[in-house]
């Protein structure tokens, strides 16, 4: 039953991400073909509420997509044991999350 809903969540973090990586290449492509640098960026960004919300929970997405897609290849690859794969995804969860969210204070608070 888990692994049901490991399979379910992982493609509904796929699906919330795709309208957010779209914007972001978008931005991104616009932001450079616009001669933007990256001072300019980061003046555009400090302070948003917006951006912050939209790469936060893009990093909250892809940190759980990316952990459970791990579980997933330590299982089938190396580890045959569910415990410590589970154990090896929570963390990489954790660590993944707590990176990519500073990142974010950074670019939108500092």
């Amino acid at each position: 039953m888990i692994n049901a809903r490991l399979y379910l969540m992982q493609r509904l973090t796929a699906i919330a991400m795709l309208p957010l990586i779209i914007t972001h290449l978008v931005v991104m492509i616009y932001a450079i073909n616009g001669g933007l640098s990256a001072e300019e960026i980061l003046g555009r960004t400090q302070g948003s509420i917006g951006w912050a919300v939209f790469y936060g929970s893009f990093v909250l997405f892809a940190a759980i997509h990316g952990a459970i897609g791990f579980r997933t290849i330590l299982y089938e690859w190396f580890v045959p044991n569910i415990t410590v794969c589970s154990v090896a995804s929570i963390a990489l969860l954790v660590i993944l999350s707590g990176l990519g969210l500073r990142a974010v204070y950074a670019v939108t608070w500092l």
